[in-house]
């Protein structure tokens, strides 16, 4: 079995400055420039949050440099 189909730990997904998403496990504290989005639960429900909230991939950065409205 795939190590993504057992594994049953609760994740959180988590956010950084620039806008980037991840998921890290939620027993653990976010690394440093990281803090939790507010999404909580299993590996494949975070990354599928993930999907649907992140539609631009480009850095909040960049996004301000092409558009100084956006973000």
């Amino acid at each position: 079995m795939r190590e993504e189909q057992t594994d049953q730990r609760a994740y959180l997904v988590v956010i950084n400055d620039e806008e980037q998403y991840s998921i890290w496990p939620a027993d653990r504290e976010p690394p440093s420039g990281w803090h939790a989005e507010g999404k909580r639960g299993g590996r494949e429900e975070c990354l599928a949050h993930i999907g649907e909230v992140w539609t631009d991939m480009r850095p909040l950065s960049l996004r301000r440099q092409l558009d100084p409205t956006a973000g």
